[in-house]
């Protein structure tokens, strides 16, 4: 029964059934201050929900706020670590909530940071695992942000260190992976090959170039889904963006043949059963 509740979450976290994914986060409160007006959040999560945008990622108190109908089209990730942009060492994140909040929050989906190469990096592993420990024992999927930071870094971009992340995400408990891109973005397929559970490109190309571009190249290369905060939320019109990463996610990818439904779907029961 706990692994048919994380497999029912888990296909709520893609509204096409598809297996593949469009999440917002909207973290960066904690982590750098206001990311729009007060008054304005109700305001760009109907825009993101109204776009097409799977679910939104936010912390537990955020979620608290939310009008009652607001994510009724769309899933709601919290997440569980948090540092700002004042600490002393910003790569040192923390667990400021856990998963049972998050289950009496209606979460789908709960997500953790970890820095590899970070001088926290053993504590926030061990947070990691306890957290992967809390998700089986609820059924609650696991996303596992994690990212090659820290002064043991010389290239984040290299696409061996990523698929090392991939993989230690995955040996971890996590059920999906929000990473880095590597460079040149033709490479993420090979990270991609190296991962037993799906890929999430986090941001977007770090020249500032176009983003719908880039969502089409990460996805050709066999990512499952964008994770997009930024870039979409600061963005003149998000949900316009949003509709058309939408598009490319879910649809066909814009000025090409090429028809994404081709590609083998998530099989998500496979990851629940640990075999994937």
């Amino acid at each position: 029964m706990l692994k048919t509740g994380k497999l029912f979450r888990l296909r709520r976290l893609s509204l096409a059934g598809d297996g593949r994914h469009l999440l917002v986060p909207l973290d960066h409160s904690v982590s750098d201050g206001p990311i729009v007006p007060a008054d304005k959040w109700d305001d760009l999560l109907r825009a993101l929900v109204d776009g097409g945008a799977d679910g939104v990622i936010v912390h537990k108190g955020r979620a608290r706020a939310f009008a009652p109908d607001i994510l009724k089209n769309c899933a709601l990730v919290v997440h569980l670590s948090a540092s700002t942009a004042h600490s002393a060492d910003v790569h040192a994140k923390v667990l400021v909530a856990d998963v049972e909040e998050a289950l009496r929050l209606g979460a789908d989906a709960v997500s953790v940071h970890v820095n590899i190469g970070s001088d926290t990096e053993a504590r926030q592993l061990a947070d990691l695992g306890a957290v992967a420990r809390s998700c089986d024992a609820w059924g609650m999927p696991l996303i596992a942000m994690i990212y090659p930071r820290g002064p043991r870094i010389t290239d984040p971009r290299d696409p061996a260190l990523l698929a090392h992340l991939a993989n230690v995400a995955a040996d971890l408990g996590a059920d999906m992976v929000k990473t880095s891109v590597a460079l040149p973005l033709e490479r993420m397929a090979e990270v991609v090959a190296d991962s037993p559970i799906p890929i999430l490109a986090a941001g977007g190309p770090p020249d500032g170039s176009d983003l719908v571009e880039y969502g089409t190249a990460v996805m050709a290369a066999g990512c499952r889904g964008l994770a997009i905060g930024r870039r979409i939320f600061s963005a003149p019109s998000p949900g316009a963006l949003v509709s058309r990463l939408a598009s490319v996610v879910h649809g066909r990818y814009p000025g090409s043949g090429t028809d994404i439904s081709t590609n083998s779907p998530t099989d998500y029961s496979t990851i629940v059963a640990g075999v994937a």
